[in-house]
């Protein structure tokens, strides 16, 4: 009889878990949110205020992290948001510069761009940057 409480307990235990997306290592900030870092464990409980990333989410979606995440945290949705390429694209001749972020001002002679960092950078039509 005691065996088979234990059998119904531990069963009960399992019935009532959460499967939650945890963090195999740690995830920078503004990183993309891979499968590949990321693993699925059953837990009891989560706290009130996180709303767990479904794997369904991740599959649909590219994910960027909002901030650095550590190692064996839970994901919850409001650590990502949906992966949106700020890149701007200069082409001086036959090669190309790839830089994230969004162009303010552009002319003849230069283009100046704010960086994700929030930092203005002045680029010139010639390579030079400032």
């Amino acid at each position: 009889m005691l065996r088979l409480s234990f059998l119904l307990i531990f069963m009960f235990i399992n019935a009532n878990a959460i499967d939650v997306l945890v963090a195999k290592k740690a995830i920078h900030y503004k990183s993309i949110v891979d499968t590949r870092d990321l693993m699925l464990r059953k837990v009891d409980s989560v706290e009130k205020y996180c709303k767990p990333l479904k794997l369904a989410d991740l599959n649909n979606k590219k994910y960027e992290a909002l901030h650095y995440i550590r190692k064996s945290s839970v994901i919850c949705t409001k650590d990502v948001k949906p992966y949106k390429k700020e890149a701007v694209v200069f082409k001086f001749g036959a090669l190309e510069i790839e830089k994230r972020g969004e162009i303010i001002f552009q002319n003849d002679e230069y283009i100046r761009i704010k960086r994700s960092d929030g930092k203005i950078e002045k680029i010139y039509k010639d390579g030079r940057v400032e």
